[in-house]
């Protein structure tokens, strides 16, 4: 498995066009990608390519996230999407 933490940069949080440009990047990767609040317990993870469950979760701007996946060859994959998350997309 394979973990990476991001801060949410958009002013919004992830709601709207921050999560519509996230979850096209997520369902682009080809493999299964959940996030997360960090420190919440893996079964409230949603999955990534969906814009309904992101914005289900609530997540402000400066809340910390984790993606997980367990496909170990998504490793550059999972760093986009951490600088899509560290990108204020309302700026």
């Amino acid at each position: 498995m394979i973990e990476r933490t991001a801060t949410i940069a958009s002013t919004v949080g992830l709601h709207a066009r921050p999560a519509a440009i996230f979850a096209e990047a997520a369902g682009d990767l080809g493999v299964e990608v959940t996030i997360a609040r960090v420190g919440e317990v893996l079964d409230e993870a949603v999955d990534a390519d969906s814009m309904l469950a992101l914005m289900s979760l609530g997540i402000e701007f400066g809340e910390a996230v984790v993606l997980r996946t367990e496909d170990d060859s998504a490793t550059e994959g999972l760093e986009a999407l951490v600088r899509i998350l560290e990108t204020n997309h309302d700026a």
